[in-house]
């Protein structure tokens, strides 16, 4: 679960400043694109090395699903019988209680952005379209619904990470003395930054910032 967690966390670092490059305009993030599809060239043949992170990606994603379930039945195993005074752990909290919901928003929001932004099949502009123009298209004020259900599936992603970030704490045994309001800060501050990084974009392309 960490370890996945790890290298999901170190891509949406890397999407969010590239999806940034939009701000400098079409040509600075047509070039970022396709600066994706040929990196590694002439060592190796186009997408390569972008088709190795995908797949990267993905087993990261299939782990990190199986490491959760595994868990939970674990969990469920070892205490089958429940607690008849509840207690408040430091795990509990709206943020848990979401987290599993908040996994298959995500994962529904993946796969339409897969299909809207990378594949054009659900893209006004279609595949042929470039990169910045997919991105535009896409998120243009006729299509809020879009925009809304990115921003969501988006808090959805900043609950998840938040938590993520504090249970590895916890787990590591970091989370002691001091440092405790620390980390917990540190979580909070990480995600919600992250998370206002992605949704720069969607909302520039609706007041028209980036058009």
């Amino acid at each position: 679960m960490a370890v996945t967690g790890a290298v999901l966390v170190l891509f949406l670092i890397a999407h969010m400043v590239g999806n940034l490059k939009i701000f400098l305009g079409a040509e600075s993030f047509n070039s970022y694109a396709e600066w994706l599809r040929t990196v590694g060239e002439p060592a190796v043949p186009a997408r390569t090395v972008l088709t190795l992170t995908e797949i990267v990606l993905a087993g990261a994603v299939a782990l990190h699903m199986w490491s959760a379930v595994s868990l939970a039945r674990r969990a469920s195993k070892a205490r089958p019988v429940k607690y008849v005074a509840r207690r408040k752990s430091q795990a509990s909290g709206y943020v848990v209680r979401t987290m599993r919901y908040g996994g298959v928003i995500i994962v529904l929001f993946v796969i339409w952005h897969l299909l809207d932004l990378t594949f054009g099949t659900v893209n006004p502009k279609g595949f042929g379209a470039t990169p910045y123009d997919r991105v535009v298209a896409g998120f243009d004020p006729s299509r809020w619904w879009v925009t809304a259900f990115y921003l969501v599936a988006l808090v959805m992603v900043g609950l998840h990470l938040r938590h993520g970030l504090w249970s590895a704490f916890q787990t590591l045994g970091l989370t002691s003395g001091g440092r405790r309001r620390t980390l917990n800060l540190f979580a909070a501050v990480f995600s919600t930054l992250l998370v206002l990084g992605f949704v720069a974009v969607p909302i520039a392309v609706m007041i028209g910032a980036v058009k």
